[in-house]
């Protein structure tokens, strides 16, 4: 288990879950703080209890081993007696903490505010607004009196206004000024004597058409520098002045950013006179273009699906396998279901794929191989295809070789595709979510930060950890809104109507929730998704509540009939109809849905006392005895799948 620690705010600690831990009084806060400020140095025990105490009393020095080995158990409660500690180690005179740099977020703000300062506009924004959401208050809040704290909590503060003024400047360079002014306005009135902040105010003043107020802001700042410490403004200041009154063409160092259609048009003109028609840059421009068509709603996913099997076609016919696997490959727009919209065009996909690597050279890039091998993975989720698992574990084995954090990222979500070939590996999804998270947070990578905390979502519901859901269906709907990417909504209104289904609301209330959802989910390109969904919520919350099972004869059960259809026949007392479905239901798909339609065919055996179907059933569902049955897939559940196996096993007695 992955401790965290915050200290970006009160000094707390996590699990691995984000489920708090209980780290004791505050002098053991202290001891856990002062090793942090530290980072990763041994802090002598004699140093220790000075900083704890202004004059340590007898005994201190065993009182800070009392506080260590409290420490110790909350933050690796599963430790053996006699196992030596990993996190908070004994070494030479005193003690120091092992953490992963990733583990601190005050360590994480570092790395993420130095790797924006490197980063083109709209990816330092992303990295900025990221990284300044884990403030939670000042900079190890419960200590600000101590002097062990001060200079690092200086330092801290410091870095979060660099941070918050370079946000701003990103956002100007985006073309948002007027989002910039409100919050700039506030952190010149907090923060009054620095001049990048009102050397950006002024600037995003001029930017919105605000000449009077920008030049009215600069003269405040002159006056107050000169009139409180007696300096003039610096060279930055004094310029932006000059170039205001002048009216430059380029004030504050460029020109206000034109309109977005106007950057479109004249950006797609100069590719119409500068790339031929019928050049091959074209074909890998449209899959390009197609990705980002694919993430923006119902028209545009429904319309890079169909253009997307015609470009390979298109590419296919020009007899270049390099060609054509860099057009199958690009099309890395990440995938949550595990059933295909369209499985006819996906077996395509994967032929074409098929064919593309066994004509590659043998000196064709690593790379290239492995996202073929990930579209494989990826297009043949839900077909048992024998296939698929050896083309997630290959493409995942060259990504992690070649260091590249896209291919890596496209890769896990074909690992992710592959992870349902039994019940019970919600933990294992739940791994591959938080290294998808972790590894786009480092690396700007938007999108797949979005599918690793879908992933977790579905994850941590199947383990009944709705406050861990919670935290990334919150994430996730900001990062949605923050780059309008509207189908990320669908998702994140299904889970909230599952978490209430799964946690007592009254059946009304959430029958009402998963419809509300449905009208989300309809008409978003995600016919894999849609079709059979509602009524499928509905009958597993009816039979988990030991409800009948009525619906009207016209229901479209879509793929899920010959798993709702016993249950069906029984509300509509036909027991003999009901027993001759049961014998012929196959095995469910491994796919999302496996242990929730398992548990709809356990409830079916049991009311028909069919002890053959019940032991396989069992035997099926055993090793999701902890879950709730499909509340993996992040919409539905029918219960605690343990309750399901106590009847199962009672019934086959």
């Amino acid at each position: 288990m992955q401790v965290g620690f915050g200290v970006l705010g009160p000094v707390v600690a996590w699990a691995g879950d984000g489920t708090p831990i209980d780290v004791k009084g505050p002098k053991h806060r202290a001891v856990l703080a002062r090793l942090v400020v530290a980072r990763g140095r041994v802090v002598p025990v004699n140093r220790l209890t000075d900083d704890l105490w202004a004059d340590p009393p007898p005994g201190a020095t065993s009182a800070v081993r009392t506080f260590v080995a409290a420490l110790r158990r909350a933050l690796e409660p599963h430790r053996q007696p006699r196992e030596p500690a990993r996190l908070l180690v004994t070494e030479g005179p005193g003690y120091a903490l092992r953490a992963a740099p990733d583990t601190v977020d005050a360590w994480r703000f570092e790395d993420m505010t130095a790797a924006a300062s490197a980063a083109p506009p709209h990816e330092a924004l992303e990295r900025l607004d990221l990284a300044l959401s884990w403030w939670r208050g000042p900079a190890y809040a419960d200590f600000d009196d101590e002097p062990w704290a001060r200079v690092e909590r200086s330092r801290l503060e410091q870095l979060r206004l660099n941070a918050i003024e370079s946000r701003a400047e990103a956002r100007l360079a985006l073309g948002r000024a007027a989002d910039v002014v409100p919050d700039l306005d506030a952190h010149v009135a907090e923060h009054p004597w620095r001049e990048e902040a009102w050397r950006l105010l002024a600037l995003a003043l001029y930017r919105t058409e605000r000449q009077g107020d920008a030049l009215a802001v600069l003269r405040r700042a002159r006056a107050l520098l000169l009139d409180q410490l007696g300096v003039d403004p610096g060279p930055r200041l004094r310029r932006l002045e000059t170039d205001i009154l002048r009216q430059a063409d380029q004030v504050g160092g460029g020109p206000a950013a034109p309109g977005p259609e106007r950057v479109w048009a004249q950006t797609a003109a100069a590719y119409d006179r500068t790339v031929a028609s019928d050049a091959r840059a074209r074909l890998e421009s449209t899959v390009g273009l197609l990705r980002s068509l694919a993430v923006t709603g119902a028209s545009g996913l429904e319309v890079a699906r169909d253009q997307r099997i015609a470009a390979i076609d298109a590419a296919e016919q020009l007899g270049n396998p390099d060609l054509t696997a860099r057009v199958i490959g690009s099309y890395d727009v990440p995938a949550i279901w595990t059933r295909s919209d369209d499985p006819e065009q996906a077996g395509r996909i994967v032929a074409a794929a098929e064919r593309a690597l066994a004509a590659l050279d043998p000196d064709s890039p690593d790379a290239t191989r492995a996202r073929l091998l990930a579209t494989i993975a990826t297009e043949s989720r839900g077909t048992r295809a024998a296939r698929g698992p050896d083309a997630a574990r290959e493409a995942e084995r060259i990504a992690r070789g070649l260091g590249d954090p896209a291919l890596l990222a496209f890769t896990l979500n074909g690992v992710f595709m592959q992870t349902f070939q039994r019940a019970g590996l919600a933990p294992d999804r739940d791994r591959i979510g938080a290294e998808l998270v972790a590894l786009s947070t480092r690396h700007g990578l938007t999108t797949y930060e979005i599918l690793g905390r879908l992933i977790r979502i579905q994850a941590r519901s199947a383990l009944g950890d709705f406050a861990g859901a919670d935290e990334h269906a919150a994430v996730a709907d900001q990062l949605a809104e923050r780059h309008e990417l509207p189908l990320v909504g669908v998702f994140t209104r299904w889970y909230r109507a599952l978490r209430l289904a799964a946690t007592g609301s009254s059946p009304q209330a959430a029958e009402g929730a998963y419809r509300d959802a449905a009208t989300r989910l309809s008409g978003a390109g995600m016919p894999g998704v849609e079709r059979g969904l509602l009524p499928l919520a509905l009958l597993c919350l009816r039979t988990w509540l030991g409800q009948p099972a009525r619906f009207d004869d016209d229901t479209d059960w879509g793929p899920y009939t010959p798993w709702a259809r016993p249950l069906v026949l029984l509300a509509r007392d036909r027991p003999a109809d009901a027993a001759a479905a049961l014998r012929r239901i196959p095995d469910p798909p491994h796919d999302l849905l496996f242990e929730a339609l398992w548990c709809l065919t356990g409830h079916a055996a049991i009311a028909l006392d069919d002890r053959a179907t019940m032991r396989r059933a069992r035997t099926a569902l055993a090793p999701a005895v902890n879950e709730l049955a499909g509340a993996g897939s992040g919409m539905l559940t029918a219960g605690p799948v343990t309750d399901l196996l106590d009847r199962l096993a009672e019934g086959d007695r």
